[in-house]
């Protein structure tokens, strides 16, 4: 499994940008710009906790299991992979998502003195912010999943395992 690549994510989040920026624009010459939803930052900062509290959960049990702890609860290696993949995943729809909602509060910037306007800038603020916290979060994770001897093996395999 490959690692999370912060520069493929920051390109997902820019292409997003300025594509969103670009449809507003146009969104919005044509007639009513849809709205930013409530809803989006709250979902990403949902989506962030489970993340966080995934790895966390992941990071004691396998110190825990590291210190021959007798109540040590084993890590199975596939539902760690799940969880990896389940936090790659979400830093990719998160850098989509970002991106999006980025690219149209820039564009909504020009209106602040329209109070509706102003609060879609807030909440596209919002999202981007807890889609970077979700971005952190599944780095956080694939951190805490990764094997000991992964950087071993990456240095003399030219980096092509994972687990």
């Amino acid at each position: 499994m490959k690692q999370l690549r912060i520069g493929v994510l920051f390109g997902l989040f820019v292409v997003a940008g300025v594509l969103s920026w670009g449809g507003a624009r146009l969104w919005d010459s044509v007639g009513t710009l849809p709205s930013v939803p409530l809803a989006a930052p709250i979902v990403l900062a949902v989506i962030a906790a489970v993340l966080l509290a995934t790895a966390l959960s992941l990071r004691s049990r396998l110190r825990a299991q590291r210190e021959r702890r007798s109540e040590a609860k084993g890590v199975d290696p596939l539902m760690a992979a799940r969880a990896v993949v389940f936090g790659q995943a979400s830093a990719l729809v998160a850098a989509l998502v970002s991106g999006m909602y980025g690219g149209t509060g820039v564009y909504l910037l020009s209106s602040l003195d329209v109070p509706a306007r102003r609060d879609q800038v807030i909440y596209a603020g919002f999202a981007v912010v807890t889609g970077i916290a979700v971005i952190a979060a599944a780095f956080f994770l694939e951190r805490v999943c990764k094997l000991p001897d992964d950087s071993d093996k990456n240095h003399h395999n030219g980096g092509a395992s994972r687990a």
